[in-house]
């Protein structure tokens, strides 16, 4: 636990150094979310219906821009050749580097979403539905897009490749994620979808560590 720490704060810190990655994926979210009312006209009652699934896609999307510089960086300078090399189970590598794409990339998501569903005037007891399915949502997205950028490290156009092959899992998560807000404004429970929510966040974080580990073992040999 003190090295998966180490290795956030690590990433963190780089982080900081060129704050323009980060920015560059909450400028994207607020930019795709904002023009869909410029297409579709300023009526609520257009706007309204519209709104999860907007969110949502335009979350996911904008995740997806970090995901190619998850471990390019270290693998351009070596860094991550060392620490492959390093007794420490390579596991933690993959779980750190997931969650500090979640804190640059996922959480600003999640904290701008209620700001986002006020733009499309959806009701104040609907943003609490929104954020939490996000917030249970993208950590998926993070650890299923690690699994993609292991990969795709180190090979040419792997961009679009990344996109070919994370967006086939990313979309259970947008189905269930929406979900529990479409289910909230018909009336309907919403404790099934945070359920499959929370269930897949589970299964993401036993396997896909593992399967990203190995994924760079391979891309390093």
């Amino acid at each position: 636990m003190r090295l998966t720490l180490y290795l956030i704060a690590r990433d963190l810190k780089l982080a900081l150094r060129r704050p323009g990655d980060a920015l560059n994926v909450l400028f994207f979210f607020v930019v795709v979310v904002s023009l869909f009312p410029l297409g579709l006209g300023s009526d609520p009652a257009v706007l309204r219906p519209l709104a999860p699934a907007i969110v949502w896609v335009s979350a996911l999307l904008a995740s997806m821009l970090g995901l190619q510089r998850m471990f390019a960086p270290d693998h351009e300078d070596g860094t991550l050749e060392q620490m492959l090399l390093s007794p420490h189970p390579t596991v933690l590598l993959a779980l750190a580097k997931a969650a500090s794409h979640w804190l640059l990339a996922g959480l600003p998501l999640v904290l701008l979403s209620p700001l986002m569903g006020l733009q499309y005037d959806l009701p104040v007891d609907a943003l609490p539905v929104l954020a939490l399915s996000l917030l249970l949502g993208t950590p998926v997205l993070s650890l299923l897009g690690g699994v993609g950028a292991a990969l795709t490290l180190g090979t040419r156009g792997g961009g679009v490749l990344l996109g070919l092959l994370v967006l086939p899992l990313f979309i259970p998560v947008l189905i269930f994620g929406s979900g529990a807000s479409y289910a909230h404004a018909a009336g309907m429970a919403v404790q099934g979808h945070f359920s499959l929510l929370l269930a897949a966040l589970l299964l993401a974080m036993c396997f896909a560590p593992w399967v990203t580990a190995m994924a760079l073992k391979v891309a390093m040999e």
